[in-house]
């Protein structure tokens, strides 16, 4: 594999793409680094950060059904066996609205995470920082070489 960020410094419009590729994340979700990948394809710098934040959406989609499959399975184990007989109008759990308030929280903190990490690497890609996302940077960075 080899490392762009010691042979490869970008010049300002290829900043300036690579950070619109992410914080523009945060209103087109993956079509608007789409369309700056395949505009600006031939450099490596505005690819890297581009499929970065093309791969991002995705994970927040795994993020988002698991917290959903956490839902179900909560929704699930308390209302269901709390339901009798029909005419005793039995109110919902207390498990179902504190279920629902955890969920609810999940989903918040997953839209934060995804603002703060669009917001942090268009910073780092303004600056020209080859940074590389967590998860999926190296996942990224073996795509662009390929």
């Amino acid at each position: 594999m080899i490392d762009f960020s010691a042979t490869y410094e970008p010049n300002s419009d290829e900043k300036t793409m690579a950070t619109l590729a992410h914080v523009l994340q945060l209103v087109g979700w993956w079509i608007a680094p789409l369309i700056i990948y395949l505009i600006k394809r031939d450099s490596k710098f505005v690819a890297f950060q581009a499929r970065q934040a093309l791969l991002w959406p995705g994970f927040l989609v795994i993020l988002w059904l698991g917290t959903m499959a956490v839902w179900f399975v909560i929704f699930f184990a308390t209302v269901l066996p709390h339901q009798g007989n029909p005419a005793a109008n039995n109110p919902p759990p207390l498990g179902f609205f504190l279920g629902f308030a955890g969920i609810w929280l999940m989903m918040m903190g997953i839209m934060c995470l995804n603002l703060v990490v669009a917001i942090y690497y268009g910073i780092k890609a303004g600056h020209g920082e080859w940074a590389a996302y967590p998860i999926i940077g190296p996942m990224a960075r073996h795509i662009v070489d390929a």
